[in-house]
């Protein structure tokens, strides 16, 4: 039997798609923002000669910065004024949500409400302005110190006037990226931070399709590796779909009540997506990873092997590569770490049970109250083991598959989990904007169809 959910669903019609003008003000505005977005990574840092970048981007190809570079879309290897991308917003949600979980004193100001909310989110802006400072200088010191090691002048006018316009540049960038995302969300579709990462990794598309195809036309890689290549690729995409939409739904019971046809039970479902936390553990897992390593990497330029310092930065970037077993065991562990870690953000078993409650619902044949908030940490507990198993082989094995079969570009999984859940999920919002829209019409259509909504 067709739910009245189904039945709307069925009479969408995308014809009148013209006529939802809200809709039509709200994607012009993602796509303006976007091509802001694009816009700013092609304006480069004050102070620093192009052509001694390009050396820079040409050493550093196929490491971590490689990776930055992709979700920046290509800004890093340009130092433009956006080179940090969202990365220090993002690490900064990190270390707030965690100490949130982890100070009674935080965790009292969630609890606050809308001002709580607003709070936090403020502790979150502090926090990516001093991220960002210090990536910001410790790539200012980096770049100095790769033209004196190369013998070129990346820098046209070394020294500190140039390492404070580049660390205010740079900071500058990523809190108007920052302020761009909170936009997007509030005036356009979707998420808009993750819109800003996905347009990055998207605009890199087009240059790792062509090193693609180019290595099979000039015989550096097999036809049937790139054809392992592209099965591979479609193989993970129908699997992200298909994962991204399984869920776990838990039947719910209410108290019988008088209808048209008697008393009888009400059923519905909560539905627990397998995968939860979304694309949420592998960002922030990439992101820990990259704060130490786009130090060490910009710091090391020019260092001495001989002194301490020096030898430490070598041996760190040479551990942490792409590939490198250490990379992806940290990469691994924090995937899962925060697949979890996420999971109890976003879902609380004890308040869910609560609510249940107070309505009157119940699970059949567990207890309401304590029971079913254990059962619900049962049946979460274990979804998550599958969807964090998942998401680190999604993850992992591109990981694995560039390193082994030494391809010249940077092919992640976690970029591709990106770019597909973020498609995803704007198409769901702006399936219901179209839905909203039409909704009169819909409820018209539902009930000369099924007679009525059941």
């Amino acid at each position: 039997m067709a739910s009245a959910a189904d039945n709307l669903a069925t009479g969408l019609n995308l014809a009148k798609f013209s006529q939802a003008t809200d809709l039509k003000k709200r994607l012009w505005f993602t796509l303006g923002a976007l091509i802001v977005f694009r816009m700013l990574s092609y304006v480069p840092l004050p102070g620093v000669d192009p052509t001694a970048l390009n050396l820079l981007a040409n050493q550093t190809q196929g490491g971590v910065l490689d990776f930055f570079n992709t979700f920046s879309g290509g800004a890093l290897e340009r130092m433009s004024l956006i080179a940090l991308g969202v990365m220090p917003y993002i690490t900064a949600s990190i270390v707030v949500q965690l100490a949130t979980s982890l100070s009674p004193q935080l965790a009292a100001i969630k609890k606050e409400g809308e001002s709580g909310r607003k709070k936090l989110n403020q502790y979150t802006r502090y926090g990516t302005v001093a991220l960002a400072a210090v990536q910001g200088w410790f790539i200012a010191v980096g770049l100095e110190a790769f033209g004196a090691s190369q013998g070129v002048q990346a820098v046209i006018e070394p020294g500190l006037t140039f390492r404070v316009a580049a660390v205010v540049s740079l900071v500058g960038g990523t809190m108007f990226l920052m302020w761009l995302g909170e936009q997007i969300t509030s005036r356009g579709i979707g998420n808009g931070i993750s819109l800003i990462i996905m347009a990055g990794i998207v605009a890199h598309l087009p240059r790792t399709l062509v090193q693609l195809f180019e290595g099979g036309r000039s015989g550096t890689m097999g036809v049937g590796t790139l054809l392992g290549i592209l099965v591979a690729v479609a193989g993970l995409i129908l699997l992200i779909c298909f994962m991204e939409r399984a869920q776990r739904r838990i039947l719910i019971q209410y108290p019988k009540r008088q209808t048209q046809r008697g008393m009888q039970a009400e059923r519905s479902h909560l539905p627990l997506k397998l995968n939860t936390a979304g694309v949420i553990p592998p960002i922030f897992a990439s992101s820990l990873l990259l704060l130490p390593l786009t130090i060490s990497q910009f710091a090391g330029q020019g260092v001495s092997g001989e002194s301490a310092w020096g030898d430490f930065v070598i041996s760190l970037n040479q551990y942490l590569q792409h590939g490198s077993p250490v990379y992806m065991a940290l990469y691994a562990a924090g995937i899962i770490f925060f697949s979890f870690f996420y999971t109890a953000v976003v879902f609380n078993p004890e308040e869910t049970a609560d609510n249940l409650k107070r309505y009157g619902g119940f699970i059949p044949g567990i207890r309401p109250g304590k029971n079913t908030e254990n059962y619900f940490d049962f049946v979460l507990t274990r979804i998550t083991v599958i969807g964090a198993a998942y998401l680190t082989l999604i993850c992992l094995l591109p990981e694995y598959l560039v390193s082994a079969l030494s391809i010249p570009f940077y092919l992640g999984g976690t970029s591709l989990l990106i770019v597909v859940n973020v498609t995803m999920d704007t198409v769901t919002q702006i399936q219901s904007h179209l839905l909203a829209h039409q909704y009169g019409d819909l409820i018209k259509k539902a009930k000369l169809k099924g007679g009525r909504l059941r």
